[in-house]
């Protein structure tokens, strides 16, 4: 449930005995609350003083209490009336909040879509999820494009960028979308040939290879030791290094040398026996998957809240290869950070 809606039912249920007042009647007695007399209350609602306060008697006797003290020359508001005229104007504004929202609904999965993906998840993973949103909001059009080195332009920004990792820029709005293991591999032939591996300092001895994407230091490599939880920092020397994915994990599969990858993308290797975990008592730093937005987009919901919402509930669930069809009705909310 929105937060404004959950206000909204909180602010009725602390003046609950207002219930019988509408909208139009809080907006009188809220332009009275501000009004130093009834004379001048009712110059700016362009009406008599008597009509104001045959009005104002008419709530009073709704409610059951006085709200406002007058005299000829000003009025004084009771403890009911300053109550109602604080909590009416908080109800007023979640009214209208919620009236835009509902109205933003009627045309929120319309339009375009334009999103910005990490190539190896965006082939395998975020391009069928978005045939798939498409289908279910026909009168939408994505545009999806791919790169292993996606950047984020003020001049030249999508509605939503898919990353991997850490982004430094703390004025983008962060989604997290899904958990994202990483795990150090070798191949069973490079494995053969190579000294032992027991402990991360240990790399140093080693054939490295690097994945040089986005703006992380791609050759310090980050450990917690599962045991004490203690962490440590090893800084490798890569013999090789790529900013495409694909290409450091083919090196790696033909015997090249140690990489770190995502365990979604390296899962069918692992079960076939090609790629071998490392000192699997050391576990690499997590690079959760994110949707990254600006403060403007973030704040309006309708499309692009709808589809973070479905990567959310899909997204995770495909990368642990459960991927047994979408629920026709299925919906879902984006937990926001």
């Amino acid at each position: 449930m929105p937060d404004h809606v959950v206000k909204l039912i909180y602010s009725y249920s602390i003046i609950n005995f207002f219930f019988m007042l509408t909208s139009k009647d809080i907006e009188f007695f809220i332009t009275i609350a501000a009004s130093r007399s009834l004379a001048a209350a009712a110059r700016k609602m362009n009406v008599t003083p008597p009509g104001v306060s045959q009005r104002l008697q008419q709530i009073e006797r709704k409610l059951g209490v006085v709200l406002a003290e007058r005299n000829a020359r000003s009025i004084s508001l009771t403890a009911e009336g300053e109550l109602l005229a604080r909590q009416g104007q908080h109800i007023l504004t979640e009214l209208e909040n919620l009236q835009q929202d509902v109205s933003d609904a009627k045309q929120a999965i319309s339009g375009s879509l334009k999103i910005v993906s990490p190539l190896g998840l965006g082939i395998s993973h975020i391009g069928p999820l978005v045939a798939e949103f498409q289908r279910r909001y026909p009168a939408i059009n994505v545009e999806l494009n791919l790169s292993d080195a996606p950047k984020w332009s003020a001049h030249h920004s999508p509605d939503i960028m898919l990353y991997i990792g850490h982004l430094e820029d703390s004025s983008l709005k962060r989604v997290v979308l899904a958990k994202n293991r990483r795990l150090l591999l070798a191949s069973p032939a490079y494995i053969q040939s190579a000294p032992n591996l027991n402990h991360p300092r240990d790399l140093a001895h080693h054939r490295c290879i690097a994945l040089r994407e986005n703006d992380e230091d791609a050759t310090m490599w980050r450990f917690t030791d599962r045991t004490n939880l203690q962490t440590l920092s090893v800084r490798i020397a890569p013999v090789l290094s790529s900013n495409v994915g694909q290409v450091t994990k083919n090196w790696c599969l033909s015997g090249q040398g140690i990489i770190q990858r995502s365990e979604w993308d390296v899962r069918s290797e692992i079960q076939s026996g090609a790629l071998t975990e490392l000192i699997p008592g050391y576990r690499l730093a997590d690079a959760d998957i994110v949707a990254l937005m600006s403060s403007d987009r973030f704040r309006r919901p309708g499309k692009i809240t709808v589809f973070l919402g479905f990567l959310q509930q899909y997204l995770p669930a495909r990368l642990n290869e459960d991927q047994a069809g979408f629920p026709e009705n299925a919906t879902g909310q984006p937990q926001l950070l």
